[in-house]
């Protein structure tokens, strides 16, 4: 039986969403999990492989299982079994048997967030992004509507990433806040490694002043990596949807 599983987790612990021989995945986290339910190691296939310290609030990954669970009994086992991890199995039903987390999607949606603020971060820490002053929001938003539409973009591509093209198509570019933060959000069917960290990096400069939208157009057209700002830490970012 094919499961589709919705997943909510905190990023700071692991080196990111894909299993690897040496350091935490919440991949590997949750292949335990359900190897200690089912007594067989089976593999979790994630809709996306978030890097280190990145998190999300609806992941989605689909597992084989050969019994037969009730899906809201299979949330509550993963969900006791994969304690203490910061790891929450928000949901689980039955998926068809061609269903795939991974090539299934029709679009991804990430948030990135920002507070404002001189002091240093406490309850926060590794869940926001702590800019020290205030951003232009306007000027932001102007800027991320240049980054729409379908284009090459390298510039804002992570040098070791292994996607086949450069080419992709955000559809969805939103910028809102005021002087205490923003929040940033992207939509599009997939995303390049490190794309919306990139983006965002580029986007702050532009609401500190450094950069100004006609920069960042420039920036994308160059198809330049050394024209991307500086990229955005990993704390404020996060999978919130993952549309089929």
């Amino acid at each position: 039986m094919r499961y589709k599983l919705t997943l909510e987790y905190d990023g700071r612990p692991y080196s990111g969403w894909q299993r690897l021989p040496d350091g935490p995945s919440v991949q590997g986290a949750l292949e335990d999990a359900v190897e200690k339910l089912t007594g067989v190691r089976s593999d979790v296939f994630g809709s996306g492989r978030t890097d280190a310290g990145v998190h999300a609030t609806g992941q989605v990954a689909h597992v084989d299982i050969e019994k037969v669970f009730e899906p809201q009994r299979l949330a509550d086992a993963l969900n006791a079994h994969i304690r203490p991890h910061p790891i929450s199995v928000l949901g689980a039903e039955v998926a068809a048997e061609d269903f795939h987390a991974r090539f299934s999607a029709k679009r991804r949606v990430y948030r990135y967030d920002v507070i404002c603020r001189r002091a240093p971060l406490t309850l926060q820490r590794g869940l926001i992004w702590r800019v020290g002053r205030s951003l232009d929001v306007a000027a932001m938003q102007e800027a991320a509507s240049r980054l729409l539409g379908r284009h090459d973009f390298t510039t804002f591509r992570y040098v070791h990433c292994q996607a086949k093209s450069p080419v992709k198509t955000l559809d969805v570019a939103t910028v809102q806040g005021d002087a205490s933060g923003v929040s940033f959000g992207f939509e599009a069917q997939s995303f390049l490694h490190r794309q919306v960290r990139s983006m965002v990096g580029t986007l702050v400069e532009v609401g500190l002043g450094t950069m100004t939208p006609d920069d960042v157009a420039a920036a994308l057209a160059s198809a330049d990596r050394a024209r991307c700002g500086p990229v955005a830490p990993a704390d404020g970012l996060y999978l919130v949807r993952v549309d089929y």
